[in-house]
Formats: C-alpha cells, sequence, structure tokens
C-alpha cells in the first residue's frame, strides 16, 4: 500500500495580503460581533443549544474570523500564538457557548499549539495553510475505553515500516469525532515480542487522506456540549514519518507539557462562562420581584451574587497567571502542581456559578433551552476530562505532601508560607492554617487537603490581581469569599472519617419489615 505524503506542491502559505494583521482589538470586536449575529440575530442559540451539532454556515461564519490564527506562528501566515489572546478569544466564545469555547480550546490547546512546538517543519506548512485557508480543524486522541485516568497503559499501537508508522487501536471521547481534519494519536511502539514499550509517541494523522482515515465506529448521545461530536474510534493507519512529533526529551515528558499547558488555558473558557452567569444572575435579580421588591434586594440573594462576583475575580487571577506562563516556548513538564490547581478551580467554580443561576431563576431555569439549566449540564463535562477533578485534587495533596518530606516539615502553614504558590496567603489565612500535617494520610485525605492547597494558591493568585491594580472591592469580596470556603474545608479535613462501604447491605436494612402495620 502506498503512503501518501504532507506538503502536496499545490498548498501554499496564507498570504500577507489575504491574512493581513490587524491589531487584536479589532480582530476580537469582528469575532464577537459575528458571534452577535450568527447567535442571536440570524439564529436562536437557546435553540441551537440542544440540537446535535452545529450547522455548517453558522461554523463557516465563525471560522471566517480565523480565530485558529491565534495559535499559528507568524512564520506561518497566523497571528504567533499569544496566551493572553488566545484566553481572550476563549472568553468571548464561552460567553455565548461553552461548545464553541471548547471546540476552539481543543483546536488550540490540543492540537496546533503541541504540532507548532514539537511537529516537524516539513509537515508545518501545509497544516497551517490549511487551517488558515480552508478552515480545517484538529482534535487529540488519548482516551482508550480501558483506559481513561490510566492513560500511560493506552493499548493503541504502533510499528515501524521503511516509510511510514503503522497505527492500530480503540478511541474514544474524543472531541470533534468525525468532524476534524486532523488528529493528533498517541500510540505505544509494539516491540519484537508483541508487547508494548512504556513511552509513548505522537502523530499527526490527516483524516482527509483515505490511509489515514479514521473509522468512527459509534457516536455517543452525550449530555450536554451538544455542538461537539463526541464517539468511539477505531484506529488502523499509516502515518508517514514526517507527521510524527519529536520530543525535546521523550514521550511522556511531551504529554505533560502538552496537559498542563491545556489546563493553563481553562480561565479563558471559564471565564467567559462565568460572566454570562453572573450577568445573566444580576439581570435577573433586578427584574424578579418576590414579595412587593426585587431579589436583588434579598440578603441571600446578595451572597449568591457576590460567590459570582468572587468566581470571576478568582479565573480572572488565574487568567493572568497562565497568561505569563503557559506560551509554547515554555516547559511545563514540572509545573503540573500549578496546573491542576487552575484546572481544577476553574472548573468546580464554572459548575458552581451554574448552579447558582440555576437557584436564583427558579424552576424556568431548568430548561434545557434555559442558560442556566444549559450552562449546567455543559460545564459539568469540564470537572471530569483532563483528569477528573478528584483525581487531580489527589494529586496535588500527594504533591504538597511529597514537598514537605523532602524539607522534613510537618507543620502546614509554614511550608505553605515558602512555596511561590502560596507565600503570600498562607500569612492571609494563618489561623487558619497553622496546624500539623499527618504525611501518611490516607487518599480522602490527600484529595480534602487538595483543596485546602487549591484554595490557598487561589488567594494567591487573586491578591497578586490586585498588586497588579485589580478592581480593590472585587478583591477584597474574592479573598473573603476564598476565606469563608478555606473554612469549610479545613474543617472537613480535620474531621476523621475511617467509614467504609458495606457491602452486603441489604441484609437486615429493610425498614418496611420494622414498621407496624
Amino acid at each position: 500500500m502506498q503512503t501518501t505524503y504532507l506538503n502536496s506542491p499545490e498548498i501554499k502559505i496564507s498570504s500577507p495580503d489575504k491574512n493581513p494583521q490587524i491589531s487584536f482589538e479589532k480582530f476580537i470586536n469582528k469575532f464577537k460581533s459575528t458571534l452577535k449575529t450568527v447567535f442571536h440575530e440570524e439564529n436562536d442559540i437557546d435553540k441551537m443549544g440542544i440540537t446535535r451539532g452545529i450547522s455548517p454556515s453558522v461554523l463557516g461564519q465563525i471560522m471566517d474570523t480565523n480565530p485558529l490564527s491565534l495559535s499559528i506562528p507568524t512564520k506561518y501566515g497566523g497571528r504567533g500564538g499569544s496566551v493572553q489572546e488566545n484566553l481572550q478569544l476563549f472568553s468571548a466564545a464561552s460567553y455565548e457557548s461553552l461548545s464553541l469555547s471548547l471546540t476552539l480550546g481543543i483546536n488550540s490547546a490540543l492540537f496546533l499549539q503541541p504540532f507548532a512546538k514539537y511537529g516537524q517543519s516539513a509537515a508545518k506548512p501545509e497544516v497551517f495553510s490549511r487551517f488558515l485557508n480552508h478552515q480545517n480543524m484538529g482534535g487529540l486522541m488519548i482516551t482508550e475505553p480501558g483506559f481513561g485516568s490510566d492513560a500511560l497503559n493506552m493499548q493503541t499501537s504502533f510499528t515501524e515500516q521503511s516509510n511510514h508508522f503503522h497505527l492500530k487501536g480503540t478511541k474514544h471521547w474524543a472531541g470533534l469525532t468525525g468532524q476534524a481534519d486532523y488528529w493528533l494519536l498517541t500510540a505505544r511502539r509494539q516491540t519484537e515480542q508483541g508487547g508494548l514499550q512504556r513511552d509513548i509517541d505522537f502523530f499527526v494523522c490527516d483524516n482527509t487522506n483515505p490511509l489515514q482515515k479514521i473509522v468512527v465506529e459509534e457516536r455517543f448521545e452525550n449530555l450536554g456540549l451538544y455542538q461537539i461530536p463526541y464517539g468511539r474510534n477505531i484506529l488502523d493507519v499509516e502515518i508517514p514519518k514526517i507527521q510524527r512529533l519529536i520530543p525535546q526529551t521523550n514521550g511522556i515528558q511531551m504529554m505533560l507539557d502538552l496537559l498542563h499547558r491545556s489546563r493553563l488555558h481553562f480561565p479563558g473558557m471559564g471565564l467567559g462562562f462565568v460572566k454570562r452567569m453572573l450577568d445573566e444572575a444580576i439581570a435577573h435579580c433586578q427584574q424578579r420581584l418576590v414579595g412587593g421588591r426585587n431579589l436583588f434586594s434579598y440578603d441571600q440573594v446578595q451572597q449568591h451574587l457576590a460567590r459570582l462576583q468572587a468566581n470571576f475575580t478568582i479565573i480572572s487571577a488565574f487568567s493572568k497567571h497562565s497568561s505569563g506562563i503557559a506560551g509554547i516556548e515554555n516547559d511545563l513538564t514540572g509545573l503540573g502542581l500549578e496546573a491542576n490547581i487552575i484546572k481544577t478551580v476553574t472548573t468546580d467554580l464554572m459548575q458552581e456559578s451554574s448552579q447558582t443561576l440555576l437557584t436564583l431563576v427558579g424552576a424556568k431555569g431548568y430548561k434545557l433551552n434555559h442558560i442556566a439549566g444549559r450552562g449546567t449540564v455543559d460545564s459539568r463535562p469540564f470537572m471530569i476530562f483532563e483528569g477528573s477533578n478528584d483525581i487531580l485534587y489527589a494529586q496535588i495533596g500527594e504533591a504538597i505532601v511529597k514537598l514537605m518530606k523532602t524539607v522534613k516539615e510537618n507543620a502546614f502553614q509554614v511550608y505553605l508560607k515558602s512555596h511561590r504558590l502560596t507565600e503570600m496567603a498562607a500569612n492571609q489565612v494563618k489561623d487558619l492554617i497553622s496546624f500539623d500535617i499527618d504525611l501518611q494520610m490516607p487518599q480522602r485525605k490527600l484529595v480534602e487537603l487538595g483543596r485546602v492547597v487549591s484554595r490557598v494558591a487561589s488567594m494567591e493568585m487573586v491578591m497578586k490581581l490586585g498588586d497588579a491594580g485589580f478592581r480593590n472591592d472585587l478583591i477584597e469580596s474574592a479573598i473573603s469569599m476564598l476565606r469563608q470556603e478555606i473554612t469549610t474545608l479545613v474543617s472537613h479535613f480535620a474531621f476523621h472519617q475511617p467509614t467504609k462501604v458495606v457491602e452486603d447491605y441489604e441484609s437486615g436494612s429493610s425498614w418496611f419489615n420494622l414498621a407496624t402495620i
């Protein structure tokens, strides 16, 4: 079977005349204006949000603004890959549609950025040109049916032939299943004995090429994010050698760098979404009359709204932090702690914000075509993909315990005030976290410890956002809310609960047999 290569002569890099580098302000305003047109003037986004997929005409108009050019190097006609600009783009998109924002995030953080960093030079011109000029899209396939969080034991394999790699395996839950033109595929090299090597390789798959065509075996009826297709994919493809990504050290380190960078982009998607929840909540509470006065005047409602504003401020702090460190020029392999903190807290606050709006608007918010109901089901998966939050909180706890063991320090507050992610905030909540840590704690306590650490680190980033000039009353409110949450989390952490599941619980547990008739 003959292998067809990338870099065909008829494909050219986008010319400056076709893709002028207008200011980012004009670029993002044009993008927002297009979203207003396609979601509110020409269509009803509340109806679009509950139908599967997104119409080609709507997607075409959005992609005509070339949003993915932000992740393409200027050498190839793009805007250069600014993290700050990408986060702003994701935020603008998520204010209107989490599905659209995630679609852009998948393309940018899970395909274009790793390809720009690790892709071979010979493969780049055609790929980037097709994104810029032909509205192509790309995604990432890591997860397998039997290996979700246990990605390092994936069973997709590859063998090396004279001019290509042959990949075989099954992948599922890849966003843009059946829609993306390009995929980053992960696989492990098959040994001569038939086993698989430990390291992982990444390959660019051109799904438009018959020899690289991925078969969609099943499309999933996913709950929420209706506009993004998911499914189970069968891989039996021949990938040209120039389409293999080249790690700087090894494949596992490359995957960590990729995933940490992606997690650091979550605040972009989270900020616009939380801002929308906040704006909707304020507008509703100002207009809704209960007991002769509007909801806005009630103390409990003020608490809910203040919490939403705190969420907005916290994720703003994350955005500023990420914009300074998440560029592809930086090696993020060792930044798992802050990447996990930002991903978990951002996604927790997204879900909390949608639930708060749902509480405030009442029964009508339970409609799927209402932003509160739709936001609740659309934001929930963010707490699952790219690492379930419980697992990531456990990893945060494990990391802190390991660091404390290394420096032989048991005092929690003493250690946190020496760590760059918590040094100022540790003094701010000194009275809450001045206790010793049992460095041999069970897993459930590692999760709880991870939650505490993540909120202290969140406070640190909020304080630094304030130092940079962010509005002071919002900063003070966010710090107050975080202090309240840390108080609750520390209380949970201090409570010892060694209970376990009773497996044969049905025996002797019928209330009916004990009732007097």
